[in-house]
């Protein structure tokens, strides 16, 4: 299998595969590559209708000699752990970055969203996220006050009194009772611009389809994050190999 960056020539056969509407796993079959390489290759340069293979190739050129050269001795990348492939570790945090920015969230919060959530711990302090990524605490800040603005993460003081940053296990059912919040507030919106147009017109209809479709939305969408978490966060009972923490119904 290649390994190795991209070629010239590799970039032009991923174009060459969207324009012909292949997916990014198979583009990435012909190449021998991974699909994530793939993929971080077209969100990286202009996305699946934007890519252009001759500019793609100019920009890493101008990004790889960007780059300052490593430095000669010192420590080496601290080790992973559960025996986890650092490259393998890095490539995938990348693609998720990636993915993040897809969904509308800027590129710094995105990777600080992606180090807490691929941490172990599920938190960090401000030192630990700057140590890993390289940036300036005001940068980490920064990016903490826009993701705790979203409820994407919140912040406690551990027992020597720093802050740490902490993604919860329910992050997602946070998130998406924040959206059913928003689509709430759409449909009230588009309901009283439905009256204040006049119920019947054109635009007074256009409204109060837009208003039953999102409140459609919002009730199924609820409906599915209390389903998900009743079912996916309740905790098992406990097997007879582990006996000191009681089960629900014994307590």
């Amino acid at each position: 299998m290649p390994g190795g960056r991209l070629t010239q020539q590799d970039r032009q056969q991923i174009a060459l595969g969207l324009a012909d509407g292949l997916a990014y796993a198979e583009i990435a079959r012909s190449l021998g590559r991974p699909t994530s390489t793939v993929t971080r290759e077209v969100m990286r340069n202009g996305g699946p209708t934007g890519y252009r293979a001759d500019l793609a190739h100019r920009a890493t050129e101008r990004r790889t000699h960007r780059r300052r050269p490593a430095p000669a001795q010192g420590p080496g990348p601290a080790p992973q752990p559960y025996g986890r492939d650092a490259d393998a570790v890095r490539e995938y945090e990348d693609t998720f970055t990636t993915v993040m920015m897809q969904s509308g969230l800027p590129k710094m919060m995105s990777r600080v969203m992606v180090c807490l959530l691929t941490s172990d711990a599920g938190s960090m302090t401000a030192s630990e996220l700057a140590q890993r990524l390289q940036v300036s605490p005001a940068t980490i800040s920064k990016s903490i006050t826009f993701l705790e603005s979203q409820t994407l993460v919140r912040r406690e003081r551990d027992e020597r009194r720093r802050e740490r940053y902490i993604v919860d296990d329910d992050l997602w059912y946070q998130t998406t009772v924040a959206s059913v919040r928003s689509l709430t507030q759409q449909v009230e919106i588009a309901r009283q611009g439905a009256t204040v147009l006049g119920p019947g017109t054109p635009a007074a209809t256009r409204l109060e389809n837009v208003a039953r479709f999102l409140d459609f939305v919002g009730e199924s969408l609820a409906r599915a994050a209390e389903q998900a978490r009743e079912v996916l966060y309740t905790k098992p009972e406990t097997t007879p190999d582990s006996p000191t923490t009681p089960s629900p119904e014994h307590e």
